[in-house]
């Protein structure tokens, strides 16, 4: 806005300038005699005299007296301009934008309009955020309660009851393990909330054998592939190598497999693939089970947001996994989609070579 007013003021002042000087010229070389008898006929004597002898001092300061009115007439024109800038700026809504909007305005305008809305949608967002984490502190606290009870209450019973048959015995000790494991879950869950307020995650890249991390994960998730007697199709490309960060790429791809366990329908298959594209890596992750609504499948990346609102014990998680799988693909250069289609979710993360 204040190179728009200096321009305009400069080109207003550079054009009264040189209408001023051929206004000079033509006067004294086309009207003179008739410019002189006029002032002579309607001037004082003495002002006439006076302007007559000086006529480079006259023109000097007729000169000047229009610079400064032109400067004064154009300083309230800004002064307005600022005070419906100012005004505008306190407003909800920015009302100087339009077809009617002055020229050194209409810039300033639109950048507030889009400032303000954007304001309005960080603010939102982080509400929302901070909603969603203050609800997701209390259902983890309360969750923390029934594990925590019953392996209090497992283990009193194998203290209290010392004859205990040693299939029951193994059976109490089988559930507070269970119990514990899942405690362990929620603690974890806890510790991703404060690391992801607290720190940015940070990358330490180095060459990786993209083949075989994923296969290597894949075999960790066998006992929950049996549990669910799902089958595992892996379509991966041999030796596909990569510049990245492999502890941080192996929480992004064990996110994904567990999540495609605890939403897939029992008995179904689980698709694995990883392809060369020119100079990208393509690696999908498949499953079969409920339909995600479309809503829900464009917030899935979003901090503290859970798909599953049940929280069931099986699939009830921080709603932190995907936010920060999404952080660590973008600090590779890489992106993560998700689409559903007939129940069929399937996850898309593309990296660079």
């Amino acid at each position: 806005m204040k190179n728009i007013a200096i321009k305009r003021y400069i080109t207003q002042v550079l054009i009264y300038t040189i209408a001023f000087v051929l206004f000079i010229i033509i006067m004294d070389n086309v009207f003179n005699g008739a410019v002189v008898d006029y002032l002579y006929n309607n001037l004082p004597i003495n002002l006439f005299i006076v302007i007559n002898n000086n006529r480079t001092f006259t023109a000097f300061f007729i000169y000047v007296l229009g610079l400064v009115i032109i400067s004064v007439i154009y300083v309230f024109k800004l002064s307005k301009l600022l005070k419906l800038a100012s005004t505008s700026i306190s407003e909800e809504e920015p009302q100087i934008f339009g077809n009617d909007c002055p020229e050194e305005l209409k810039d300033f305008s639109q950048k507030l309009k889009d400032f303000k809305f954007e304001l309005k949608e960080n603010e939102r967002a982080r509400t929302l955020a901070e909603q969603q984490k203050n609800d997701l502190i209390v259902y983890l606290a309360h969750d923390l309660k029934t594990p925590l009870t019953s392996v209090i209450g497992y283990l009193s019973l194998l203290e209290e009851t010392q004859d205990l048959p040693i299939e029951q015995r193994a059976k109490y000790t089988r559930i507070a393990l269970d119990k514990v494991y899942r405690l362990e879950q929620l603690i974890n869950e806890f510790f991703d909330i404060t690391r992801l307020n607290l720190q940015t995650i940070e990358a330490q890249k180095s060459r990786v054998n993209l083949t075989i991390l994923l296969v290597q994960i894949l075999n960790e998730f066998f006992p929950m592939f049996e549990e669910k007697k799902l089958n595992v199709v892996q379509e991966i490309e041999p030796e596909i190598v990569l510049f990245a960060d492999a502890d941080k790429l192996a929480r992004v791809f064990d996110n994904l497999f567990r999540n495609a366990v605890n939403y897939s329908y029992n008995g179904t298959d689980i698709v694995c693939s990883a392809t060369k594209i020119e100079n990208q890596i393509v690696i999908r992750v498949k499953n079969k089970g409920d339909d995600i609504p479309k809503e829900k499948l464009e917030r899935i990346f979003d901090k503290f947001y859970r798909v599953d609102n049940s929280r069931r014990t099986a699939t009830g998680g921080s709603g932190l996994g995907l936010a920060i799988a999404k952080q660590i693909i973008e600090l590779h250069n890489g992106t993560i989609t998700a689409s559903c289609n007939d129940g069929i979710t399937e996850f898309e993360v593309i990296l660079p070579l």
